[in-house]
Order: structure tokens, then C-alpha cells, then sequence
């Protein structure tokens, strides 16, 4: 009996794997791999530090690729007027030196003295933008007057700072309103906000800088929709300014040339206002899959006007191909959306808005300038964030990135996280738990 009650049981036993021959069929995935690996994703992505590291890392690649790619689109235009071919390059390098430092120095930074540095900014910006309307002192490029004179090769743009400015005073403005319980009421949400914003779009406009000016209308918007201004409040505004550019337009003749060159199809005339989109077009349609290499592209040579600033996305889709202009697109949409996770994330009011405000300026501004490269938006003249060439640009821009690394750092969950990383607070974390002996136990 015992010996048949041994062999019933060692019949059940499952057998042994068989090994995998030649004809056997390969093992099967397990069906929840895939939801497995999105849940990893999921509690990757909602870490404490993910957006203090997404803002971060996104923003250096987008920066370091630029200043790879301002070098070899600016080459042949620095050797055109008897300069180095890193005359252009030096430049940009110097910037973004600068650059970083100013994030450094935005990223440390307390909220407090964000929250300072409001009007004294909103002042002095408005100030130098009074000055480039005054002659001898304002210079004038493409057409707009909006340069100031620094000596040597060295220029400012103050209306790059308007919108840096916009935004930190439009944050904490909106943000006392808001511990006020004043923005139910549709005049505290419009004034004093509105009529700034106006005033700023005025000075910009008297130097006939249209690009500028509808990215201060999107920062604009961005607040309002923060501040949760109604449907028809939202609609008054958009109609009026929608109805201010199309008189601007109308009234330009250079403006109405760039709205027609959407969407051209042929090779237009060199004197023709659609040259430069025709050719940014075959800069794009010659990269391919690979692009041609790094340097060698051929509508640098002369054939498209402004090829590291307005329109090096064209000479990195030709020198790097669909896959260099598909990785510049990740990174910005990766930039993008940890700049909406701070402002989503967060309970201190002048933080959402702020993060708001300079995810809705670097996004607006990247939408822009691509669409315009592609065909699909009118030529704007604004340059790529943190990408094209231009220190004016990049300094109010990385300061901005600094802005956000300093919120991502200042929300809770991440300032435990970072404590907690120190060598210090491990070290004694580790000696809290040794128990001490007596003396004399071994």
C-alpha cells in the first residue's frame, strides 16, 4: 500500500522541462510584460526627482546640441565676413558659459527672492526697452529696431528680458490676488495685468519686432488660463489681440509676404520674401533617414539666409536627418512636460504660475520656430530656445530653466529626497542605528 501511495504521488509530479531542440518552438513572453514594464515607467516617472532631473538633463543636451550645431551652420556665415569659422561659435560658447551660470544661480535660489526680484526686473526691462527707441542708442538688424550697442561685438536684446519679466511679476502679482480671494472678480484678474502686458507689446512693436510680440501674447494667455480667467473673459482677449495682429499684418507688406509663404510649393525667385521657406524646405527634404553627416550640408552655403539662428532646425534636419530633428523634438517635449508636472504638482500659487508661464514661453516659442521651418506657420524670426544662436536669447532663457530646477528642488517630496542622498545625513542615519555596548562586552 505505501509503495502504490508513493508511485500515485511521484505520477503527479509535473516533468521536468524538456530542453528546447531544433524543431521545439521558442518560449512564449509572459502576457504581462508589457503592463509591467508600463507600470515601471509609471513609478519611474512619479518619482520625487524626476522632474528635477527630466528639466535638467533635457535642457543641457538641448543646449550642448545647440552649440554643436551653431558651429557647423555659422561657419561658412563667419567666413563670409572675414571672421574665424568659430567667430560665430566663441560667441555662443561665452553665452551659454554665462548661461549656465545663471542657472546655477536661479536653481539655488529661495522662492522668496524670485518673488523679490519681480518689479526691480519689470523696471529695468522697460527702461533699456525705452532706451532702443532713442537714437544713437537703439540699432536696428533685419528691419527691427530692437538692439542696444555694448561695445565690441557684443549686443542686447532687451525684449528677450520682457518676457522673463512678464512672468516673474505676473506670477506674484496673480499670486497675492490670489491669497486675496481677489481673482473671482473679472478687474483684479485683467488690471493691472492686461495694461502691463499692453504697454510691453507697445515698446516691442514700435521696433517692429512680431515675433517677440506674439510670444509675450502667448505668456499672456498662459496666466490668464492659470489664473482661471472665464471662457468669455479668455475670448475678449484673444479676439482683440487676434485683431490687433491682423491690422499689424495687413498694414506691413514685409509681414503680409511671410503669411504668404506657408505652405509654397516651387522654387521661388532669390529677391522673392519666400526664398528662405522654399529653402529651408530642401535643407529638411535632403537630410533623410541619417541625414548627410555633420557639416557637410549644401544650403549653408549661401542658398538659405539665417541658417544658425532662425532657421538651424532646417541644417540639423539636413545634417542629422529625421532622427537628429526627432531627438530635438523629444527633449523639448520632455522639457515640456515636467515643466506642467511642477506647476500641476505644487500648492504654492506664484510657483504654478511661474512654471506655467516659462513652459508656456519655451514651448510657444519651439511650436513657433519649427512650424515656420516646416511650412506650417508663418516666418516669425524667433529663434529655437536654448538652440539657435544668440546670447540675448539664451541668458533670459537658461535663467528661466534655472527658475523651474529651483521649484522641482523646493517641493517636498524632493527636498526629502535630496536630504536624504547627502553622505552627511546617510552617514548618520547609519550610526543612529548602532546600538552601544557596554564596555568591556566584546
Amino acid at each position: 500500500m505505501p509503495a502504490e501511495k508513493s508511485s500515485a504521488v511521484r505520477s503527479r509530479r509535473p516533468a521536468p522541462p524538456r530542453s528546447a531542440g531544433r524543431g521545439s518552438p521558442a518560449p512564449r513572453a509572459p502576457r504581462g510584460g508589457v503592463r509591467r514594464l508600463y507600470e515601471q515607467a509609471r513609478r519611474a516617472w512619479d518619482r520625487p526627482l524626476t522632474a528635477y532631473y527630466v528639466i535638467l538633463g533635457s535642457s543641457l543636451l538641448i543646449t550642448v546640441l545647440g552649440l554643436v550645431m551653431v558651429y557647423s551652420a555659422s561657419m561658412i556665415q563667419a567666413l563670409n565676413i572675414d571672421k574665424s569659422s568659430t567667430y560665430f561659435f566663441g560667441k555662443q560658447f561665452v553665452a551659454a558659459v554665462i548661461g549656465g551660470a545663471l542657472m546655477l544661480i536661479a536653481s539655488r535660489m529661495p522662492v522668496k527672492l524670485h518673488r523679490g526680484l519681480a518689479y526691480p526686473m519689470l523696471m529695468i526691462t522697460v527702461f533699456l526697452m525705452v532706451l532702443v527707441q532713442v537714437p544713437g542708442i537703439g540699432l536696428s538688424r533685419g528691419g527691427n529696431q530692437n538692439w542696444i550697442y555694448l561695445g565690441g561685438p557684443f549686443q542686447l536684446q532687451p525684449s528677450e528680458f520682457g518676457k522673463l519679466a512678464l512672468i516673474l511679476w505676473g506670477a506674484d502679482l496673480l499670486a497675492r490676488k490670489q491669497d486675496k480671494r481677489l481673482l473671482t472678480q473679472w478687474k483684479h484678474m485683467l488690471v493691472p495685468l492686461v495694461p502691463v502686458a499692453f504697454m510691453l507689446l507697445g515698446l516691442i512693436m514700435l521696433g517692429g519686432d512680431m515675433g517677440t510680440a506674439i510670444i509675450l501674447t502667448a505668456i499672456l494667455f498662459g496666466l490668464l488660463w492659470l489664473a482661471g480667467a472665464p471662457t468669455r473673459l479668455f475670448a475678449g482677449v484673444l479676439g482683440f489681440a487676434a485683431a490687433l495682429a491682423f491690422l499689424l499684418i495687413w498694414t506691413s507688406p514685409n509681414r503680409m509676404s511671410r503669411l504668404s509663404c506657408m505652405g509654397i510649393i516651387g522654387e521661388p525667385d532669390p529677391d522673392d520674401g519666400c526664398w528662405q521657406a522654399a529653402h529651408g524646405i530642401y535643407a529638411l527634404a535632403s537630410g533623410g533617414w541619417f541625414g548627410s553627416g555633420l557639416g557637410a550640408s549644401v544650403e549653408k552655403w549661401g542658398q538659405l539666409p539665417e541658417p544658425h539662428t532662425d532657421f538651424i532646425f532646417a541644417i540639423t534636419g539636413e545634417e542629422l536627418g529625421l532622427a537628429g530633428t526627432l531627438s530635438v523634438l523629444a527633449l523639448f517635449a520632455a522639457l515640456g512636460y515636467a515643466g506642467i508636472r511642477v506647476a500641476g504638482r505644487t500648492e504654492d500659487p506664484f510657483v504654478r504660475y511661474a512654471a506655467g508661464g516659462v513652459t508656456t514661453w519655451i514651448m510657444a516659442q519651439a511650436v513657433i520656430n519649427i512650424g515656420a521651418v516646416l511650412g506650417l506657420l508663418p516666418i516669425a524670426g524667433v529663434p529655437l530656445p536654448l538652440f539657435s544662436y544668440g546670447g540675448s536669447a539664451l541668458l533670459p532663457t537658461m535663467f528661466a530653466v534655472g527658475l523651474m530646477i529651483a521649484f522641482a528642488r523646493n517641493d517636498p517630496a524632493a527636498k526629502a529626497a535630496l536630504a536624504m542622498r547627502r553622505p552627511g545625513v546617510r552617514w548618520k542615519t547609519m550610526r543612529r542605528r548602532v546600538t552601544k555596548r557596554p564596555s568591556g562586552e566584546r
